[in-house]
């Protein structure tokens, strides 16, 4: 896939823009705060539904400004095809296919994007909800349909949060809430779905992984990546927020055990064992719930637990290997994307990356995209860019695109 032509309008710091892009490596360039990386932002968002910095979408619009637009032209061999989004402040978003209104979900049916940040370091060593984060928008861009399934889990989920707190005001008993088993069979299904397919996703990525690893760390420390579960025996957070460490409790046994024999060697578990150790462990914890007035057991509580050398990276790991461990999760991702695409290579864009790694990693993950179809990256400094992205250089100056000699143009 190629993106040819982006435009922007009240988009971040952008009131208007319209970039040129081409295959092989595209440069942008400048200073800190000029909008290098919106025009990432921009591109990833119409493949992943989401922005890679902000978990809301109002930040992405322009100060005083009630939308902002990101259309995009793509390649896929000779085809041609447009997408647009309308990304309100408030409401819900608005997006289009070659011209004609269509569900947001369909956008990552054609935009494949693999985007590599600073942040990424905060999917190896921050909240499990950046992990949770990760999984879930290549989920997403593998499986557009799971973008509904996530949806909705997360609406079933706030109006189950909403009866909880609704019944520990009222002091209400878990056996006197019939209303609630409606929701948990509701919370059940699509959340044995998700993991399920979270599962699936995790046993694809471990080869891909430890490869990407040992190419980029010039060593093989071994790495691990398995989910979890809030429903398993002595389940704990790598990392917690306040919210979250209330699930780091151990939850029924039995449900535990229950996924535990349903586990096959690959490690994906069939939905019907995963919904039965689910609803076992929310049916032993409903008085905990009550009490608290939210939901403790659900995919919303799992975590992806990472691994060096057989050890956590969070607390474990140094700031290399860390680096490392989030380098190959994203190289992992386009690899399963390349290897499910049948219309070419997903974009891969280097956002500020090279900054913050040593010139060895540099020139590895360089060598290492290279040969996608297309490479986008974003620089403050011209001179940290490895000579194998090196291509021509666009400069980005408060918001706007300056041809080569500096001056207002397309890129």
């Amino acid at each position: 896939m190629i993106v040819e032509r982006l435009g922007l309008v009240d988009f971040r710091n952008y009131a208007e823009a319209d970039v040129t892009l081409h295959p092989g490596a595209n440069v942008f360039v400048g200073r800190n705060g000029q909008g290098k990386t919106n025009l990432a932002e921009a591109i990833a968002f119409l493949a992943t539904l989401g922005s890679h910095r902000v978990s809301h979408d109002a930040p992405l619009v322009r100060e005083g400004k009630d939308a902002a637009f990101v259309r995009a032209r793509l390649a896929h061999g000779e085809r041609r095809i447009t997408l647009e989004v309308q990304i309100n402040r408030q409401g819900s978003n608005k997006t289009r296919i070659g011209g004609s209104p269509v569900k947001p979900g369909e956008l990552p049916r054609h935009a494949h994007v693999v985007l590599f940040a600073p942040e990424d370091l905060q999917i190896v060593r921050g909240e499990p909800s950046a992990r949770r984060v990760f999984a879930d928008q290549l989920l997403v861009q593998l499986s557009p349909r799971l973008s509904g399934v996530l949806g909705d889990y997360d609406r079933v989920l706030r109006q189950r949060n909403a009866l909880l707190k609704s019944a520990r005001a009222r002091g209400v008993r878990g056996d006197a809430l019939a209303t609630l088993d409606v929701w948990d069979d509701k919370l059940v299904a699509l959340g044995a779905e998700i993991v399920v397919a979270r599962a699936r996703l995790a046993d694809n990525l471990a080869g891909p992984v430890r490869n990407a690893y040992t190419a980029i760390a010039g060593a093989d420390h071994s790495p691990e990546l398995e989910w979890a579960h809030s429903f398993d025996e002595g389940f704990r957070p790598l990392s917690a927020s306040k919210g979250e460490q209330d699930a780091a409790e151990p939850p029924n046994s039995e449900g535990s055990a229950a996924l535990r024999q349903a586990q096959g060697p690959d490690g994906a578990q069939g939905r019907e064992e995963v919904a039965a150790a689910f609803r076992q462990t929310l049916a032993a914890r409903r008085a905990q719930e009550l009490e608290r007035g939210v939901t403790l057991v659900g995919p919303h509580r799992d975590d992806l637990v990472l691994r060096v050398r057989g050890l956590p990276v969070k607390g474990y790991a140094s700031h290399g290997e860390s680096w490392s461990v989030a380098l190959a999760l994203r190289l992992a991702s386009a690899e399963l994307l390349r290897a499910d695409s049948m219309t070419g290579d997903p974009v891969v864009i280097l956002d500020d990356v090279f900054a913050e790694l040593d010139a060895d990693r540099r020139a590895r993950l360089a060598g290492l995209v290279a040969g996608y179809e297309q490479v986008i990256v974003t620089a403050a400094v011209d001179a940290d860019v490895p000579d194998a992205l090196r291509a021509g250089v666009v400069r980005v100056e408060s918001g706007r695109i300056l041809d080569p000699e500096g001056g207002d143009g397309d890129a």
